[in-house]
């Protein structure tokens, strides 16, 4: 085992948001400055966050259960047989076999970072309409 598959099924949603939050950054101050939209760019940035978060992280656990495991492989051929079978081996490979949380992890991410993202958006739009509502019932102290 020479060469490791990389899962491309994370990682490319992890460039994407990669991409995205660069993006995002680069033109910052003129998402940001608009009030209209400020809160659906926070949002988002927020959603892009924590999607790279969820899926980089299992993008890196993925790719470092596939190392431990390549480990054991003492020929160099892939399979293992005879004294490269251990307790450790079978450790590492359950590790490795076991990992729908992973594989699924695009899928999870973008329901997770979507409701965190929502409530980021609704909470910021009712602090905005609340500070909004207070300036204009603020008697004027001049």
């Amino acid at each position: 085992m020479n060469e490791i598959s990389l899962p491309y099924h994370l990682i490319i949603p992890s460039q994407i948001s990669i991409m995205t939050l660069g993006i995002i950054l680069l033109k910052r101050k003129k998402l940001f400055a608009n009030g209209k939209w400020k809160w659906f760019w926070i949002s988002t940035t927020v959603f892009f966050g924590i999607y790279l978060l969820i899926v980089g992280g299992a993008t890196y656990s993925d790719i470092t259960s596939e190392l431990a495991l390549q480990k054991f492989d003492l020929n160099g051929d892939g399979f293992f047989n005879g004294e490269e079978i251990t307790t450790e081996q079978k450790e590492a490979m359950q590790k490795m076999i076991l990992d729908t949380g992973r594989n699924f992890s695009f899928i999870t991410g973008l329901i997770f970072s979507g409701i965190i993202s929502l409530f980021v958006f609704i909470g910021g739009k009712i602090v905005e309409y609340v500070s909004m509502k207070r300036i204009k019932t603020a008697p004027n102290n001049t």
